[in-house]
């Protein structure tokens, strides 16, 4: 379960088509709002800060790390490597995890096989600091990079809305830049506030079973408690159907009595999960789907796996999204 949720939680890969252009640090209504913009990138605050080091800062191990340069930066999961380019640092990132595909990143060399960290291919990179998730891994790859000298900050677990601001504010400042960490922390949290203004208010609200499905290994699971994914369905205005229906592990096999117990309305999915089992005609072969409402309606909200639970600066892109495909029939 462990490699599972590195894979939902830090490999998620980003596709959404998304959007970028200049910096909006203004408080009016149109800068509560991103750009619109086709291509996958991020949007970088404008001017670029300029990293105040060194810095000792606390890391998600427990560990107590000083960062003396930060010009050769490797983060070890898409999440990681938005924020560090959002920070307005991309220009220093000199490689990237599988799971960072956005525009600016997807060129760089890779230093993950599949999902595991390659420390050889960390270290050829000569890297100052290395940024990593509680689940990165193996251990004994991270173990490598640090007995080879090279600062590993930890960064906490993306679970819910709140975790935006934290996981940006910690990156930042063990960058150097805390004043830019604050700014691109007032952005965001201003932008998924303005979705949520914007959204339903009224109605019954409807209950929101979150799968994982990877249908070439035959992986068909229903999120519940801590999964991850109650807290972006609750800001779209829905109830976590797993989670209410008293799933209280992560993730569960599903089966028809459990699709049974949490009566999704509607099913939140990665797109490439659905892509995995030959889309909405093949999600309703699994049994049981098809006996729920979301089976019976079709109403499937799909994300790419990039961010749909990145809890990062594009979160509120992903919120936008749901939102649209839950109230206005925009499904997959």
């Amino acid at each position: 379960m462990r490699r599972l949720r590195t894979r939902l939680a830090g490999a998620l890969l980003a596709a959404l088509a998304l959007t970028t252009a200049t910096a909006c640090q203004g408080t009016s209504a149109a800068a509560d709002k991103a750009p619109e913009r086709a291509a996958d990138r991020v949007e970088p605050l404008s001017p670029a800060p300029t990293p105040k080091l060194p810095v000792t800062v606390d890391s998600a191990d427990g560990k107590r790390l000083t960062v003396s340069r930060a010009e050769r930066i490797v983060p070890l999961s898409g999440s990681l490597s938005e924020i560090v380019f959002t920070l307005g640092l991309g220009e220093r990132v000199v490689a990237r995890d599988v799971t960072a595909t956005f525009e600016q990143a997807k060129e760089l060399p890779l230093v993950t096989r599949g999902h595991d960290v390659s420390a050889e291919g960390v270290l050829s990179l000569r890297p100052d600091l290395v940024i990593a998730e509680t689940t990165s891994g193996p251990e004994e790859a991270m173990a490598q990079i640090r007995a080879a000298g090279v600062p590993v900050l930890v960064v906490g677990p993306a679970q819910d809305l709140d975790d935006v601001g934290i996981r940006i504010g910690a990156v930042a400042e063990a960058l150097g830049v805390p004043d830019a960490g604050e700014r691109l922390t007032e952005r965001s949290e201003r932008r998924i506030a303005a979705v949520r203004k914007d959204g339903p208010r009224s109605g019954d609200r409807p209950r929101v079973a979150f799968l994982y499905l990877r249908g070439s290994a035959s992986v068909y699971l229903i999120g519940g408690t801590g999964s991850g994914a109650t807290s972006l369905i609750e800001a779209a205005g829905g109830i976590d159907a797993g989670a209410a229906s008293g799933l209280t592990k992560d993730f569960t096999a599903i089966t028809s009595e459990a699709l049974v117990k949490a009566a999704p309305d509607a099913i939140l999915v990665m797109s490439k999960g659905l892509d995995s089992v030959g889309g909405v005609d093949g999600l309703v072969k699994i049994p049981g789907i098809a006996q729920t409402p979301a089976g019976m309606d079709r109403r499937i909200v799909s994300v790419e796996d990039g961010v749909l639970l990145n809890y990062g600066p594009r979160t509120d892109q992903v919120l936008a999204s749901v939102v649209e495909q839950l109230y206005e029939g925009g499904a997959a």
